[in-house]
């Protein structure tokens, strides 16, 4: 069974293109509706979320340590604390989770 590369590759492109252009087509005017501006205010945050979330649980060779790193970055957020300095406690939390885990398990 043969496939086509490009039939592949042009109903990727045609899908991306629909995707982009349809919105523009079919919307004329200012999005009015107080439910669906929230809602398309928070689509880039969620998509952001659903492509990490994932990960962190699944990089570190211990997913135990993905997530207590993940609940260490959610305080240090709430604590109010930088991007660089939630980005280096998650990576200490990890490093230091993965390099004791062999006296624990």
């Amino acid at each position: 069974m043969t496939h086509n590369i490009y039939l592949y590759i042009l109903t990727a492109a045609a899908v991306s293109f629909l995707i982009r252009v349809l919105p523009l087509t079919l919307i004329r005017g200012k999005i009015k509706n107080p439910f669906i501006r929230s809602f398309l205010y928070y689509v880039p945050y969620v998509t952001l979320a659903v492509m990490t979330f994932p990960a962190i649980i699944t990089a570190p060779q211990i997913p135990l340590a993905g997530i207590l790193a993940l609940i260490a970055g959610i305080i240090a957020a709430w604590k109010g604390l930088n991007m660089m300095g939630i980005a280096a406690l998650c990576c200490a939390v990890v490093f230091i989770c993965e390099a004791a885990a062999p006296y624990f398990l």
